[in-house]
């Protein structure tokens, strides 16, 4: 990494990997640090208090912040994305100034700041917040209307992050203790977010949500429509758990038949993950005018009534089709992403890759090993290996998208090296209660994996996550029954062990960059079992 040019509003960083070229400005390491002026201060609770505008596409409000000090300073970066705009900061009802340098604002606190104290501050903003032009993708706000012609409006925002619409610490390594979440809306229309419903203020329309769990900022939502409810108690491993569904009026029955795939889900995931980590908050799927997301216990959902993904099996074995994609795959992020959630974007793979392996322990737990392992292998064909998975860290850079299909198959070929499966599920059942409710780093999954396991995976975690390189076996048949073997293609150190096939029976190897030989007491073809995601070459 090379600074090429630096000043109090620009820094231009240029990184190179695998051949791409990335190039980061000053406002990438506002969003994507732990400056200074975050360091100082714990979150500890938000009151975000907005109306929301459809008819204008505008909201205005506050958002009340209580944090903890963690040392003496009077400087605090909060972050509110452009064209919104701050109206007023206040601190014990005075006025505060502050500096914006792009969309990251240096409040610049009058209050002496003492260490342990509890203190308070009160932003007020408002706006025509960034319309989303491709959701969830592409974040923001999502303007729409409903058959009937009534508003139909949801926001999201991972990745360009939850400034995008509120102001608040935007950076993931710290989570908000608990959050307030009121929103006014038009009359007619409900707001649907996380947490429990606590009330609503007929007078005014608004909707007044509390989460009483840590949650990340981008999973904080606002879902408007024409709503109906329906609803179930789950009889889980904490308890009953409410399980809430906010559907259009018009799509009630339709939504009652496909939901069904929401307690399945959850009977699967507590099996594999642990319990369900926020039953204090209950479950919620919530229809929006957009694909879906995963936020906390509002999980949204807009795949159209359909099994797989919008209809299509993205495995190409018919597996897909067995359940609809977002309830399954959204829902079990409520595992990863946000019990379990990364401290920087660059290890988005901790949310992305256990997730899409999460859809074929779906089909584990319901169909069958035969069914998982098709499924999995199956969604190889979408991996491009065009870059790393892990991203660039500090500037709010995620890797390559092959952290959904790339990682999920990781995590399956790590399955196969352990090759103990109720070992493999009380591992996952760890990591949800060893790092509950917290941010992490890719190197603290890495240790818990390995430690847990007993063998040491970072060569594995080297290979598949920090290169674009698949592992290579090349294998041969000498004179005598005699296997050579040696794998090309991999990182130092790379001795993962794989699985050769011979009619009815199996046998490990250990190859390493050097060829090795085994003398087999057979003749019958060998060949590589493909739930190691390697490339096998027989050299004839």
């Amino acid at each position: 990494m090379k600074i090429l040019k630096s000043s109090l509003t620009l820094l231009v960083v240029f990184t190179t990997f695998a051949g791409y070229t990335q190039e980061f400005t000053r406002q990438d390491t506002l969003r994507g640090s732990i400056t200074p002026e975050r360091a100082w201060w714990n979150l500890n609770y938000y009151h975000l208090d907005i109306e929301v505008k459809p008819d204008d596409k505008y909201i205005s409000g506050s958002n009340t912040i209580r944090y903890e000090v963690l040392d003496s300073k009077t400087i605090m970066q909060i972050d509110l994305q452009t064209p919104l705009k701050i109206d007023s900061v206040t601190q014990d009802g005075k006025l505060l100034a502050f500096e914006s340098i792009g969309n990251a604002h240096f409040i610049q606190l009058s209050k002496k700041q003492i260490k342990g104290d509890f203190n308070e501050i009160k932003v007020s903003y408002h706006g025509k917040p960034k319309e989303a032009v491709r959701a969830p993708w592409d974040g923001g706000f999502s303007w729409k209307k409903d058959s009937n012609g009534k508003h139909f409006v949801a926001t999201s925002c991972q990745g360009l992050g939850a400034s995008i619409w509120w102001p608040n610490k935007d950076h993931m390594y710290d989570e908000v203790d608990s959050m307030a979440i009121s929103v006014k809306v038009p009359k007619g229309l409900m707001n649907i977010s996380n947490g429990r419903l606590r009330k609503v203020d007929k007078k005014t329309n608004t909707y007044h949500w509390f989460v009483s769990n840590p949650i990340n900022n981008y999973g904080v939502n606002v879902n408007i429509g024409d709503y109906v409810h329906f609803g179930e108690q789950y009889k889980g491993e904490n308890g009953l758990l409410d399980m809430d569904y906010y559907v259009l009026r018009d799509d009630l029955e339709k939504a009652k038949e496909q939901f069904k795939d929401a307690p399945k889900m959850m009977k699967a995931f507590e099996h594999w993950f642990g319990p369900y980590p926020f039953y204090e908050d209950s479950f919620k799927l919530v229809q929006v005018p957009y694909l879906g997301m995963e936020h906390q216990s509002s999980v949204t959902y807009g795949n159209q009534w359909n099994k797989g993904y919008l209809g299509r099996d993205l495995s190409g074995t018919g597996w897909g089709l067995k359940f609809d994609f977002i309830i399954i795959h959204e829902a079990g992020h409520e595992w990863f992403a946000n019990n379990i959630t990364y401290k920087d974007i660059a290890d988005m793979w901790i949310h992305e890759s256990f997730t899409a392996y999460s859809e074929n322990l779906f089909l584990d737990y319901y169909y069958s090993k035969k069914a998982s392992k098709a499924y999995v292998i199956g969604t190889r064909k979408a991996i491009q290996n065009d870059r790393p998975i892990i991203g660039t860290y500090h500037v709010n850079h995620k890797g390559s998208g092959d952290m959904y299909y790339k990682g999920a198959n990781m995590l399956h070929t790590i399955r196969q090296i352990i090759n103990n499966d109720e070992k493999w599920r009380k591992i996952l059942r760890g990591l949800n209660k060893s790092f509950y409710h917290q941010t992490v780093t890719t190197q603290q999954i890495e240790k818990y994996l390995s430690e847990t396991s007993g063998i040491d995976l970072k060569p594995v975690f080297d290979q598949y996550l920090r290169t674009t390189k698949i592992p290579i076996l090349e294998y041969k048949m000498e004179a005598d029954s005699r296997l050579s073997f040696r794998y090309s293609n991999v990182v130092s150190g790379f001795t993962m062990p794989i699985r050769m096939i011979t009619g009815n029976t199996s046998f490990n190897i250990i190859p390493t960059q050097e060829w090795q030989t085994k003398r087999l007491n057979f003749d019958d073809t060998i060949t590589v079992d493909e739930n190691f995601y390697v490339e096998a070459k027989r050299i004839n």
